[in-house]
């Protein structure tokens, strides 16, 4: 009896599991293959790794089959030399401040009625920088700011700063030594007020009606000086000739009574008595228009009708001062550095304004940062510096002020000015914080220079480097020769050479370590 078959001996059921796993497998392996391709790149390199370690063996400094160290060397350099001061500066409008505005004269709300300017705008001299009830704010070159209504009679600093602020824009205020505001300075404000294209401040009520009634009283005392120098100069005129002639009548007709009266038989005493004291009387009347006449009460009535012309011409020219033009604080804006960048604007037209109306700074950007004593001890206005614009390139600036810390250890302040910039740079840079480098000593020019470490000092205290002519990887072997040297600027590491003793060119190598 024959044995069964092999493939009797496997069941087809068997076969075709068989199957089905191997195919299992190869979709797995199919679909991770790169996962697959660098578990066998991990294992090759683990096992070349370790067979390399196994049959390399470091080599031994100090045996005699150890190469020789080379030499370190350093190519001379040839250019220019400098050193800086860094810091970093913050970009920006200098000096920011907010813009207030005294509203307490204003009749009613204080309701901004136009001249709102837009973000980014400048405001300069005489330019209206709002509206409020329809009155405008003019801006004047000033530090001071205005707190009080300048009128004529007023005196202090605020009146020489107007004075000044005005003579600033061509018109004539007065002499600025004299800080009484008067006629002239308000005359100067209806002159500012027509260049900005208002009319000027209404007088105070009542003050032309005021002027009115102090000209009718200057009318009626020049009146009565007009009499009393009439009734005075009629005094000093003396008698007429119709006087002088009843006055002498009087004295003949005294006379001719009395001769009659003397010559009548039997004679009157009584009657002759009576007559001779009749012509005493004429007589004395008579002489009496000789004599200068006597003005005495004329003068006194004339100096009192002058004191009272006086006394109204004086109320009159106070009621026309105050007629005259003032300028209110509210009316005014004093700003420093004109002109002046409208950074923020907090007024709205048709709002009551409250609170600040706006921010402005200085219209140029600028850089600040700051730096340690011992920097800023080497900084100072007018030297020149450079820094990063956002396309790397370096574009100028001058130190304009180094200011001192609080303390002594605190960091200095730096202020600079940039090289005048496009308006597209000076959109990327507003508010950028930029690498800013301050030349504090440069070469004259393109040098030679070398590391500080390539320097030695020779037997008479001379600089020196070692030049090599050979291989430096000879190491001891490489053949080198000494060049005295005359040292110059150093920075950043590197110092300036100048060849005394020996011959010392660009790329040249010099020893800087062994």
């Amino acid at each position: 009896m024959t044995g069964p078959d092999v493939e009797d001996l496997d069941p087809p059921a068997t076969t075709a599991a068989r199957s089905s796993r191997w195919s299992a497998w190869l979709s797995l392996l199919h679909r991770n293959r790169p996962l697959w391709v660098t578990a066998a790149v991990a294992v090759v390199a683990l096992v070349a790794g370790l067979l390399t370690g196994r049959f390399l063996v470091a080599p031994d400094a100090t045996s005699d089959e150890a190469p020789a160290p080379g030499l370190v060397t350093v190519p001379v350099a040839f250019g220019a030399l400098s050193n800086d001061v860094t810091i970093r500066g913050e970009v920006g409008y200098a000096d920011s401040v907010e813009v207030t505005i005294d509203t307490s004269a204003v009749p009613g709300p204080a309701v901004v009625t136009g001249q709102v300017p837009e973000v980014g705008s400048e405001l300069d001299a005489v330019e209206v920088a709002l509206e409020i009830a329809g009155r405008p704010v003019v801006v004047l070159p000033g530090e001071l700011p205005a707190y009080r209504t300048l009128r004529v009679g007023v005196s202090g600093p605020d009146v020489v700063q107007f004075k000044e602020a005005v003579r600033a824009v061509g018109l004539d205020a007065g002499d600025p030594g004299n800080d009484v505001f008067d006629q002239t300075a308000a005359a100067a404000v209806t002159a500012l007020y027509a260049q900005a294209g208002y009319p000027p401040p209404a007088p105070e009520e009542g003050s032309e009606d005021g002027v009115l009634a102090a000209q009718d009283a200057v009318r009626g005392a020049e009146q009565a000086v007009a009499a009393a120098q009439a009734e005075l100069a009629s005094a000093r005129s003396g008698p007429s000739a119709v006087d002088v002639r009843e006055a002498d009548n009087a004295v003949a007709s005294a006379r001719r009574a009395l001769d009659a009266a003397l010559a009548a038989t039997p004679d009157d005493a009584v009657t002759i008595g009576d007559l001779r004291d009749t012509l005493a009387l004429a007589q004395l009347r008579r002489q009496a228009l000789d004599a200068p006449p006597d003005t005495t009460a004329q003068r006194a009535s004339l100096s009192a009708a002058e004191d009272q012309l006086a006394l109204a011409r004086e109320e009159l020219g106070r009621a026309r001062e105050a007629a005259l033009p003032a300028l209110p604080a509210g009316e005014v804006l004093y700003l420093t550095q004109l002109p002046r960048r409208v950074d923020a604007v907090e007024a709205r037209r048709g709002a009551v304004l409250q609170g600040a109306a706006m921010t402005v700074s200085g219209a140029t950007l600028s850089l600040s940062g700051t730096v340690a004593v011992a920097d800023a001890r080497l900084l100072g206005p007018g030297m020149t510096a450079a820094f990063d614009l956002p396309d790397g390139t370096e574009h100028p600036a001058t130190v304009t002020e180094v200011t001192p810390g609080e303390g002594e250890e605190a960091r200095w302040t730096v202020q600079l000015e940039p090289a005048p910039l496009t308006p597209e740079q000076v959109a990327e840079l507003q508010g950028a914080n930029v690498r800013v480098g301050i030349p504090v000593g440069a070469t004259d020019g393109d040098v030679l220079s070398v590391p500080l470490a390539a320097l030695s000092a020779g037997p008479g205290g001379e600089a020196r480097v070692e030049v090599v002519e050979g291989d430096p990887r000879d190491g001891a072997r490489a053949e080198t020769r000494t060049v005295v040297v005359e040292t110059g600027l150093a920075a950043d590491g590197a110092v300036e050479v100048r060849p005394v003793e020996g011959d010392l060119e660009e790329d040249d190598l010099v020893v800087v370590g062994r």
